[in-house]
Order: C-alpha cells, then structure tokens, then sequence
C-alpha cells in the first residue's frame, strides 16, 4: 500500500486510497452511460452492438489506465459525445462513408493527435483559433446532439412542410422518453451526482414494467449471453484497416479528419483545464500538471479506438464527480479502467437499453425510438450549450461566427459543415473590419482549407 501511495503521490497531494478508490467508482457511475448510448448510436453506421461495446469499454479502459499511471491525474477516458455523432451521423450518414472507412479516419487523426502531442504543434494550433470560436464550436455540439437526443426520443419529427415538428406525444414510447427527460433534469437541477446513469436505469425499469402490463413497443430482455460481444469484437477489431482506400480516394478526407482532429483536441484540451483548476493541479504557468501525458494518453485511446472499433476516445467532464468526492491522483483513473473491463460482462443487460421499433417510414425503412438512452444525448448536449456564456457578446466577429458555426452544424446535420463555415467567415469578418493582422496566418489556411473542401465536394 506505501507503494500505491508513493507512485501516485496520494499524500503529497493531500488525498487517501479510501478516497481515491470511492472517487474511482463515482467517476464510472457518471460517465457508465456511455456503454449503451455510444455502443447504439455507432450500430446505427452497421457496426455489430456486441462489438461497439466492446470496442467502447476495452479503449476507455486502456486510455484511463494510461492516464491514471503516467499522467497521474484523476481523469477518466472514453468514446466522446458529440464525436460518435460526427461519426455516425456526418461521416457514414451525410458523406455516405462506410464505417470502415470512417474508423479510417479516426485512425488517422489519433496518430496526428499524438504527434502534435509530442511535439510543439500542439502551442501552434491552440494559439492559432480564438477562443470564441473554440467555445462555439463546443457549444455547436452540444445544440447538434441535443437535436439527435430529441429526434431519437420521438418528441421531435421530420416534415415536409416545415422540415421539422413535434412529435406525436401521445405515443407511449415517446412518452418514455419524456418521462426520462424530466426525470434527468429534475435530477441535474437537485445536483444528484449520477443523474445520468440513474435516469437511464430507472427508465429502462419503468419499460420492462410497463411492457409486463402490457403496454406496447417498450424497451425488452433479451438474455442472449455474451456471444454478441465476442461475435461482434470479430468484426470491429482492425476494421479500420480495411477502410483506408476508401477515405483517401477524395480530398475530402482532409476536412475529415481535420474535424475529428480538432474537435478531440480542443475538447481534450478544454476537459484537462477544467478538471485540472478543480483539483488545483494547475502550475503558476497555467499549466496541468501531467499535462502533455494526458494528451498522449487520450492520443493513444482514440488509436487503439479505432483500431478495435469505436470513435474518437476523449477526457471526460464526469471526472468532476470524483474530484468532487476528493480524487487527486491517477489512482482514481485506475479503479475507473478496471471497472471499465469488468463491464464488458454486463453485456447482455444493454438489450434493455436498445431502441424500439415503432414503424415503417414511406420507404420502407424502420422507424426506432430510443426512449432509454435519447435524454443522456440532450442533457449532455445542454450541458455544453453552458460554453456559450464565455464568449464575448461585444466581438463582433466572433458573435457572427459563432452564430453560422452553430446553426449550420445543426441544420446541415453535419459538425463538420458547421465548423468548415465558421473557419471560413472568421478570417473574412476579420478583413472587413480591417483587422486582418490580428488573424492567425493558421487560421487563414484552415479557411483556404475549407474552402477548397466546399470547392472539391460539390464540384466533383
């Protein structure tokens, strides 16, 4: 045990193993929603749940463990919100590519994660993009995946006339949904610690309840064992590497993987500061301690990832709930890692959290709900809207941009869409206003960058 405490620093840092493992668990308990929403959310694209669980709880573990033992901070890693619905919903839905293709990717934008991790271009990049326009971006995703979270639950639909509307709410699935949402808000306004998690459980039990009574298209059991993971594992685990002529046959590629390289970072980057000036690990310099580790560690995350079989791994906000509980070592992370590979077998328990199929559309296709798990996608996409209140009303500049990155991202049903335009007006605002000298010259070769991608994806 004065081993433990040594390597991690546990008194130096004025914690306890009792503390740091209770932290460990809470961290889990907060952040365990990410099993079944992001394991369903990528099974959209044609990737085997049983896989994408695997793949969601085997890279979470791994970079948490790496971030916990050379890092030494109490941060926990997964697949990132936001990051799975760029995968899912722009790369395989918008662009048309195939997930192994978009794991390609993925791929590809880890091992440029770690380079600029190891090297000075991580300086480079963030001094290059102002912060307001970093905040919008964040707060872009969380408007884009708030919108999924609603669409998922049925509260909002599509239509022909005004492209979007309400929902039948008369429909008792989506009156599971909305009884979930209500639920994780009053939880998050109570302050209650695990309010995601606990949402989505008691969700799923009020389901199976109502399905036992007979109610129609509620969430069901399906006790198929383990199978489903190993079968699936099979055919994620080095997938990527079949999808790599594929994403290169355009120079749309580029966008891509700069959009899954930016979005990574920034949120990485934005996740370590907060959670750093929590636990008061931030240096005079405004440095975290261990910083440069924990970029590595989230680096190596998203390659192993992608390599077996989910999207871009992420530091994690929900990390507050154990530095809140008295975590300030990397020992917090490591309980999380071993839970994390102790979840892989409670697998057969995520058909419960599944989505219902509640009809066809005029094509033929099926329409699925997914009253259990839509309300975690809206409550962490309102949690990040919080970004915006960082931002400075009085730049103009800024105030505009944000205002296109936002509602491009969510109405052209595409992240990257929203932050290519937002890369593009800002340098042009900046030159009408006469202040072109003020603007990165990197900035000004993303938005060359970006236009060339507008150019190449409709002109070929």
């Amino acid at each position: 045990m004065e081993k433990i405490k040594k390597f991690f620093k546990v008194e130096q840092r004025g914690s306890t193993l009792t503390k740091e493992i209770l932290a460990g668990v809470t961290i889990f308990l907060a952040m365990a929603y990410i099993l079944p929403v992001n394991s369903f959310m990528l099974a959209a694209t044609g990737l085997p749940v049983g896989g994408v669980f695997f793949a969601t709880a085997v890279s979470a573990a791994l970079a948490t463990l790496i971030m916990g033992i050379f890092a030494n901070l109490p941060v926990a890693l997964a697949p990132g919100m936001g990051l799975n619905a760029f995968f899912t919903y722009t790369l395989v839905g918008s662009l048309g590519y195939t997930p192994k293709a978009a794991l390609a990717a993925v791929l590809v934008s880890g091992i440029l994660f770690l380079i600029i991790s190891l090297t000075g271009l991580r300086k480079v990049i963030i001094n290059a993009i102002p912060k307001g326009l970093k905040l919008s971006v964040g707060a872009g995703i969380g408007f884009f995946i708030a919108f999924i979270g609603l669409k998922n639950a049925g509260i909002i639909e599509g239509d022909g006339a005004t492209l979007v509307t309400l929902g039948n709410l008369a429909h008792p699935t989506v009156l599971l949904g909305l009884f979930g949402l209500i639920l994780v808000v009053v939880l998050y306004a109570l302050k209650f610690r695990f309010a995601l998690i606990t949402a989505i459980i008691s969700t799923a039990v009020v389901g199976l309840i109502l399905g036992a009574l007979g109610v129609d298209m509620m969430p069901a059991y399906d006790a198929q064992g383990m199978s489903g993971v190993w079968t699936g594992a099979s055919e994620t685990v080095f997938a990527a590497f079949g999808g790599f002529k594929e994403l290169f046959s355009s120079w749309q590629a580029l966008a891509v993987i700069f959009s899954l390289l930016f979005v990574d970072f920034f949120d990485t980057a934005g996740t370590l500061m907060a959670v750093g000036n929590q636990a008061g690990l931030i240096n005079d310099e405004g440095v975290i301690e261990g910083g440069d580790n924990a970029l590595i560690a989230d680096s190596i995350g998203t390659i192993a990832g992608a390599v077996l079989g989910t999207s871009n791994v992420t530091s994690y906000i929900e990390s507050s709930t154990g530095i809140e509980q008295g975590a300030r070592t990397g020992l917090a992370s490591v309980v999380v890692a071993i839970l994390f590979i102790l979840s892989i077998f409670l697998y057969p328990v995520l058909s419960i959290f599944n989505g219902v199929v509640v009809g066809t559309n005029v094509y033929g296709e099926a329409i699925v709900f997914s009253p259990v798990t839509a309300m975690a996608l809206i409550m962490v996409g309102t949690l990040m809207f919080a970004q915006l209140k960082d931002i400075d009303w009085e730049d103009t500049a800024i105030v505009i941009t944000g205002f296109f990155t936002i509602i491009v991202m969510i109405l052209s049903y595409s992240i990257a869409t929203g932050i290519a335009v937002g890369f593009i007006f800002y340098p042009i605002i900046m030159l009408a206003q006469g202040k072109a000298k003020k603007v990165n010259p990197v900035m000004y070769g993303l938005a060359l960058l970006f236009v060339l991608y507008f150019v190449l994806h409709f002109a070929v």
